[in-house]
């Protein structure tokens, strides 16, 4: 299979604790977002991450497929982020990924089609210090993919006739100035608002009806509808939505509305009370521990709003296999409302494709694939669906980046890859 061209997106300007160069070596200090960031296209082509850094999106939008059986990878070997295995016949993904991976990343690999499950395997350890390997049980922060679940939210309070997408925000979040007056949820959803891209650190104590004052009094940086600018502030407008029109909080909405009729039972912010072990710990580039993402300051139900909507839900790779079954069927929203989801709405720059309702989107020969990646310094996880065959293929690593070794942001498209052949060949 060809794989298209990527683009990546850099975070500039004053959006000092975004940009690579400003990744503090061996610092034991996370490094959340903070300033207004500038969009700057430098190369292939991506989404910006939930949060920090440079972010290479999967723009190959594999086709995915097929079933194997349950694997392990739990034993990778030791390879450059620049070599690229070449296929091997009758490889199974297990091997694949023993032989892809680099020594030292840790992470869970899922692949499934439809309702079957094809492969799940975790690779490298959950914690370090407790010996802990990682499963198919391990919870992550999934980071921007929580983006899919604002927008399913939104979407099932449009089925229940508590709003409506075309809505003008001014609806739902009171007085709204004159340049952001027609900006509507749809824009909101696929990144047309104009809102900057991020408004302040993501553990940065901040309320809902401040961050709502602060994005509105924010300088837009194009008009309503007119340009894509990715913004994790929309995403939490979008929060606030949710919350203002179903009169329930963001978490609890989508715990009763999506989660629990998907089978969801260890995704959220602080619902599912996992126990401490499940919960992956964090690694920088340079080994060193920062902790798992439930030790970071936040809000007693959760992360303050710089982050709540558009990034920081915890998942584990079981859950987002159901949240890919539950997406083939009716169980969270009826088929037209799906298809508004994976809708392409708007042309991304530089992209071969579009963005949707929290998914890009993209067509193949083989059909339409939508996908989304997330990422921070430490962590790195894509996901994407063939709507076709109902084929998904998920992966997440807690230590994604060792400094002067690898990086699995550039292997990102020969791993995605690598598991799609190879689930597709034992499938034959």
């Amino acid at each position: 299979m060809t794989l298209v061209p990527l683009m990546s997106w850099t975070y500039t300007g004053s959006h000092k604790l975004e940009h690579p160069d400003s990744l503090k070596s061996g610092s034991g200090d996370r490094q959340p977002r903070c300033g207004f960031p500038k969009l700057e296209v430098i190369g292939h082509m991506g989404l910006p991450r939930s949060r920090r850094t440079v972010v290479t999106a999967l723009a190959t939008l594999l086709v995915l497929g097929a079933c194997s059986q349950e694997g392990d990878a739990r034993r990778p070997a030791t390879r450059s982020a620049a070599a690229a295995p070449t296929a091997r016949d009758g490889e199974s993904v297990a091997d694949f990924l023993h032989r892809a991976l680099p020594a030292g990343a840790g992470g869970t690999v899922i692949a499934a089609r439809g309702d079957e499950l094809a492969y799940c395997g975790g690779f490298g350890a959950a914690d370090r210090a407790s010996g802990t390997p990682a499963s198919c049980r391990t919870v992550y922060d999934v980071m921007s993919i929580t983006k899919q679940f604002t927008a399913a939210a939104i979407l099932k309070l449009e089925v229940r006739g508590r709003l409506r997408v075309s809505d003008r925000i001014s609806r739902f979040l009171g007085p709204v100035p004159k340049d952001k007056r027609d900006i509507t949820i749809d824009q909101l959803l696929t990144h047309t608002s104009g809102l900057v891209e991020a408004l302040g650190d993501d553990y940065h104590p901040i309320t809902r009806d401040e961050l709502v004052r602060q994005a509105l009094a924010s300088k837009p940086q194009s008009p309503p509808g007119k340009e894509f600018h990715y913004s994790n502030t929309g995403y939490s407008l979008l929060a606030a939505i949710v919350e203002k029109a179903s009169g329930e909080g963001y978490e609890p909405f989508l715990a009763r509305h999506l989660f629990a009729p998907a089978g969801m039972e260890r995704t959220g912010y602080v619902l599912p009370r996992w126990p401490r072990h499940l919960i992956a710990v964090e690694y920088d580039s340079e080994g060193h521990s920062q902790g798992r993402p439930v030790d970071h300051p936040w809000a007693p139900d959760g992360p303050y709003w710089h982050l709540r909507g558009n990034g920081g839900m915890l998942s584990t790779a079981e859950d987002m296999f159901r949240w890919n079954r539950a997406l083939s069927g009716d169980e969270i929203l009826p088929q037209q409302a799906r298809r508004k989801l994976f809708a392409p709405r708007v042309r991304v720059p530089g992209l071969d494709g579009s963005y949707g309702y929290g998914w890009a989107v993209r067509e193949t020969p083989a059909g339409r694939t939508v996908w989304h990646n997330g990422g921070n310094d430490w962590s790195l996880a894509y996901l994407t669906r063939s709507l076709r065959d109902g084929v998904l293929v998920f992966w997440v690593s807690n230590h994604a980046y060792q400094k002067g070794k690898w990086n699995l942001e550039d292997q990102a498209e020969t791993l995605t890859q690598g598991i799609t052949d190879r689930v597709r060949t034992e499938n034959r």
